[in-house]
């Protein structure tokens, strides 16, 4: 989160009340983010299976973890997945560039 023009947001996350810094630009990201984690904390504890709020927190770290590693595919870290995309967006410009150069010779 950014340094400057620091504002506060309450999320709920399990019942529990929570005041984060942030600025003003990343609230709606935050609190959506909150709000999945609080749903994904909610499906684990109205399981019945996990008793305890520390093991619930951890098991949806876990699920979200496994969610992020698995959508990209054949990666095995959100950073290979998204180093993939950044190359394969620049062999884009590249291109893009080459063919405008192309045709202004």
């Amino acid at each position: 989160m950014t340094a400057k023009s620091q504002d506060g947001i309450t999320i709920h996350i399990l019942d529990k009340e929570y005041m984060i810094a942030c600025s003003e630009d990343e609230r709606h990201d935050l609190q959506r983010s909150a709000d999945y984690l609080d749903k994904k904390m909610r499906e684990i504890r109205d399981s019945g299976k996990i008793i305890g709020s520390d093991r619930i927190a951890v098991m949806a770290a876990l699920n979200i973890s496994h969610e992020l590693l698995t959508q990209g595919g054949e990666s095995t870290s959100p950073d290979t997945s998204v180093g993939t995309r950044i190359r394969s967006i620049q062999e884009k410009i590249d291109d893009a560039l080459y063919r405008s150069r192309q045709l202004e010779i």
